[in-house]
C-alpha cells in the first residue's frame, strides 16, 4: 500500500496561531505527523492552512521545506495578494488556494470566483472549500465556472451529497478525509462519489483531527481498502491525489 496523504495540518507555535469560535488548537510539527503516520508509507501529501493560521504563510514555508518536494501546500490568501506573491509561494509547493466556509476563513466567500481565477491563471492552482455540501446550491453557479476545485471532508452531510454528486459529474474533487467528523452514511458516500467519477475521491488523514469528534486511525484506510479493489484503492490512497497536486 501506498498513500498520498492529501488533506492534513501542522502547527507551529512559532508563528502566529489564533483562536477561532473560541478553539485554540495543539501544537502539532512535522516530527509529530511523521511520527504518527509512520505505518502508512506516506509517498507525498498536501499540509492544509486551517481558520487558525489565518494569513500567515510563514509556517507553511518552513513546513514544506522540512518535508521535501513531494508534499505540496494548500493557503489561505487575501483576494488583493500580489502576483509576485502567489509565485513565491508556488516555488515554495504551494498548489492551491482554500476557502474556509465552515469555520470563518479569513477570506469572504464573494471573492471566490475572483480568487480562485486569478491563482489558476498566475500558477494553475486549484480552489478548495471546507463547507457543508448543503449550500453547494448557494455557490453551484460559479462553482461550474471554475477551472478547477475540490471540497473537503466528503462534504460533510447526507443533505449535501446529491449537490455533491451533481458536482462531482461535472469534475469536482472530494476529499475522503475527516471520517470522524463527517454526518453522513460513510460507505454509501463513498461508493457513489466513486461510482460517479473514479478520479474524484482524494485520501487524507485529516490529522491532527482538529475539532473533530473521532480522530484519524488507520481504520480508516483499511475501511478503504476493505470496500474497493486493489485497482480502485490505490487510485483513491495515492494516484488520484497525487495527479491533482501535480498539475
Amino acid at each position: 500500500m501506498r498513500t498520498f496523504d492529501a488533506h492534513f495540518h501542522i502547527i507551529d507555535f512559532d508563528f502566529p496561531v489564533a483562536e477561532n469560535q473560541g478553539y485554540l488548537p495543539p501544537e502539532y510539527l512535522v516530527v509529530d505527523y511523521e511520527k504518527d503516520t509512520g505505518a502508512l508509507n506516506v509517498l507525498g501529501g498536501a499540509i492544509v492552512s486551517g481558520s487558525f493560521q489565518g494569513l500567515d504563510q510563514g509556517y507553511m514555508v518552513k513546513a514544506l521545506q522540512q518535508m521535501g518536494p513531494a508534499f505540496y501546500g494548500v493557503t489561505q490568501l487575501p483576494f488583493n495578494v500580489t502576483d509576485e506573491e502567489i509565485i513565491r509561494l508556488h516555488h515554495y509547493g504551494v498548489r492551491a488556494v482554500r476557502f474556509n466556509i465552515r469555520r470563518g476563513g479569513p477570506e469572504d466567500i464573494s471573492r471566490l470566483e475572483y480568487l480562485a481565477r486569478r491563482v489558476y491563471e498566475i500558477a494553475g492552482w486549484h480552489c478548495e472549500l471546507y463547507m457543508d455540501a448543503a449550500r453547494l446550491p448557494e455557490i453551484e453557479s460559479t462553482i461550474a465556472k471554475l477551472p478547477a476545485v475540490s471540497i473537503d471532508h466528503l462534504g460533510l452531510s447526507e443533505e449535501g451529497l446529491p449537490y455533491l454528486l451533481k458536482l462531482v459529474d461535472k469534475g469536482m474533487r472530494v476529499k475522503a478525509t475527516g471520517f470522524g467528523r463527517v454526518d453522513l452514511n460513510l460507505g454509501n458516500a463513498l461508493a457513489s462519489i466513486y461510482n460517479t467519477n473514479p478520479d474524484a475521491l482524494m485520501f487524507g488523514t485529516d490529522l491532527p483531527s482538529t475539532r473533530a469528534e473521532r480522530p484519524f486511525k488507520y481504520a480508516d484506510v483499511e475501511r478503504i481498502q476493505e470496500m474497493f479493489d486493489e485497482e480502485a484503492a490505490d487510485k483513491i490512497l495515492y494516484s488520484n491525489a497525487r495527479q491533482w497536486y501535480l498539475k
